[in-house]
């Protein structure tokens, strides 16, 4: 048996740690959420955490964790006798993130239901997790409907698992902890929200730190029951802890005051909802047990906000996480002072008094009366044509740009694809272990052989040759590839902040149809990988704010180096359809017989069939149509900056006259 890491010799993390040990004190506070960047001892630290937890006693046999001295009424392998029991220590649990839906909430052998009539279920990570800890490393890349039965499990305590009304239902309560890197993508606010504090880790700057953690670990690597021995001690008096607390919890006493500085920080914040009072109020409970204290003072409530708010206030992705701490200490200062509401009749109402959460004006575009420069003929080269960068406008909703046909890849929100989840569409012989069963396909081809099966009277005969697998149709998400023109003739800052928030926008909208992205830039002579393919669109929006401009337009150039990225994904990930958005005017004036070449690489596409959508971005009364020239070439469509916007009068005119002329 492996010997974990002991949790006590974990250096630094301190808000980590903390976390782990309120959730080990109070369950009920939701979990843990651990976002930081690789090699930070987040999994390292999880799973030393679980030789503290206690043991826990069990019904001999129940394979799904009981407690005898209050067993489940309804536990699929009851009823169990109140009494007697045997005690195990604490399982923590991992899910892997390529887990099947089986796997996580168990499964039903579907044949003996049909042909015996029992229940035959084989129990999931879910029922082995109960009374333990559930640990999900690189939870932002577990697919969204994994998370949300694991998350739906863990707020009701309950695991149900129902296929073609055959239900079961078992106990399932665990402490949650996912870990995550940022830069592989984020996970949805909904998902956000059900985790009950979030922690940001980084590796230590301080080189004495560094040293200890390097010291401590090759000490581990050496001799891992030995350096375990040298922190026994240590352990144990934080095993001995935990107990305390948990005992101690149920005198806490969460006064007048504290409940209503929660609820002021929480609206102060501007949070969704009011799971976080709930989630800051069981915190601070848990701080004060965790202190020996049976009252919950103002700084439980500071801590609690610092651990179960940061994830609930960003709008979107491209918010910075965190929290204005100075804002945090002015509202629970304003709200504090005797917990009896009767002793300060003409105190505050409520928040009344508070000044408006202020924020940085958005960015305009730069000056209206900035006469464009730097347009296609311009020389390129060193300070020629050079911009600072230009901010992105205002973000907007955009229209659905999706890839035609039928994919396979990822679980998402934007293609057509055959997926575990969707509509049914049909039926067909399971090629591996049957996951959905389609009864009436499994009842037709059962019904020819009853007969020869000898069945003569009521009922049905169904062997395994007969079961049918659903298969149906959801959604996909893809690569969006991105290839903007930075040139000079994109330069003008007015007409660059546009395009800057049009691909915004559409980062935001990849963002919430889990879609991976990438950047690619061209301007002066060649082109450049700003962003290479990855699930983290807060990275490719910060590339794009960056993005200077200027110089010529090897649109060329662009093209092919967009090509060779995909050609190198494909061979990564093959079943992840592209979208290929190329943003720009249509003008090509860099290299050698720039149009010519232009076109030749914009043909690579359509040969290979890649789906690509032309953004055209050319302004002015006179225009060109090279952008949809471009498009033709590509095997795409192409799209004015205004007719992107999913609300666009522009767009909508558009699609009914283009719906008219393929009627005619």
């Amino acid at each position: 048996m492996t010997i974990p890491f002991p949790f006590t010799a974990v250096v630094g993390q301190d808000d980590l740690r903390l976390a782990l040990l309120l959730n080990a004190v109070s369950p009920q506070v939701g979990g843990v959420l651990v976002r930081g960047e690789k090699g930070t001892a987040k999994s390292t630290t999880v799973r030393a955490l679980s030789a503290l937890l206690p043991e826990v006693a069990v019904v001999p046999g129940c394979r799904f964790s009981c407690d005898p001295s209050a067993p489940d009424p309804g536990c699929p392998d009851g009823p169990h006798e109140r009494g007697g029991g045997a005690g195990r220590p604490a399982r923590m649990v991992e899910l892997p993130v390529g887990a099947s839906e089986d796997r996580l909430v168990g499964a039903l052998d579907i044949e003996r239901a049909l042909a015996e009539g029992v229940k035959a279920f084989e129990p999931g990570l879910l029922a082995d997790a109960h009374r333990g800890i559930l640990y999900v490393d690189e939870v932002n890349l577990l697919h969204d409907h994994l998370v949300d039965l694991l998350l739906d499990a863990a707020a009701m305590g309950a695991s149900y698992v129902e296929r073609e009304g055959v239900s079961v239902r078992h106990a399932s309560k665990f402490l949650l902890v996912g870990t995550m890197n940022p830069e592989e993508g984020e996970l949805r606010p909904q998902l956000l929200d059900r985790f009950g504090l979030t922690v940001e880790v980084a590796a230590s700057r301080e080189p004495d730190q560094r040293v200890e953690v390097v010291r401590r670990r090759l000490a581990y690597d050496d001799g891992p029951a030995g350096f375990a021995a040298r922190w026994a001690g240590e352990e144990a008096a934080a095993r001995a802890r935990i107990v305390a607390a948990r005992e101690l919890l149920p005198s806490v006493r969460l006064g007048e005051g504290a409940l209503r500085q929660i609820a002021a920080t929480c609206a102060a914040f501007e949070v969704d909802g009011m799971r976080a009072d709930i989630v800051m109020a069981r915190t601070a409970t848990a701080l004060a047990a965790w202190a020996g204290r049976t009252d919950v003072l103002a700084e439980d409530v500071r801590q609690a906000a610092l651990l179960a708010l940061p994830h609930r206030r960003r709008r979107n992705p491209f918010d910075a996480p965190g929290l204005d701490e100075d804002k945090l200490d002015e509202t629970l200062e304003e709200f504090g002072g005797d917990d009896d509401p009767d002793t300060d009749p003409d105190g505050p109402d409520g928040g009344g008094g508070q000044p408006p959460a202020e924020g940085p004006e958005g960015p305009e575009g730069g000056a209206g009366t900035e006469a464009e420069a730097g347009e296609a003929g311009q020389p390129s080269g060193a300070g020629s044509g050079e911009r600072a960068p230009v901010g992105a406008a205002e973000p907007f909703r955009t229209k659905v740009l999706s890839v035609p046909g039928i994919g396979e890849g990822a679980a998402g929100r934007r293609s057509r694809a055959r997926t575990e989840h969707g509509r049914t569409t049909g039926a067909r012989r399971p090629s591996g272990a049957l996951t959905t069963l389609h009864l009436a396909a499994t009842v037709r081809a059962a019904a020819p052989y009853q007969r020869a099966r000898g069945r003569s009277g009521p009922g049905l005969v169904v062997r395994r040759d007969d079961l049918r697998q659903a298969t149906r149709e959801g959604r996909e998400s893809n690569l969006v590839l991105f290839v903007v023109d930075a040139s000079g003739s994109m330069a003008a800052r007015q007409r660059m902040g546009a395009v800057k928030g049009a691909v915004v926008s559409l980062l935001l909208d990849a963002y919430q149809r889990r879609d991976k992205v990438g950047l690619v830039t061209f301007r002066g002579s060649a082109a450049d990988v700003a962003l290479p393919p990855t699930s983290s669109v807060d990275a490719a929006a910060a590339r794009l704010e960056g993005l200077p401009t200027g110089g010529r337009t090897p649109l060329a150039a662009g093209l092919l180096r967009a090509h060779d990225v995909l050609r190198v994904e494909r061979l990564r990930d093959p079943a992840r359809r592209p979208l290929v958005v190329v943003v720009t005017d249509g003008r090509a004036t860099g290299g050698p017989e720039p149009v010519a070449l232009a076109s030749r690489a914009a043909r690579l596409f359509a040969a290979e069939g890649v789906a690509s959508v032309v953004v055209d971005c050319e302004s002015g009364p006179v225009r060109l149509g090279l952008a949809g020239r471009l498009a033709g070439e590509l095997g795409g469509s192409a799209v004015t900056l205004d007719e992107l916007r999913a609300d666009s009068i522009a767009g909508l005119v558009r699609d009914v006259q283009g719906t008219s002329r393929r009627a005619a």
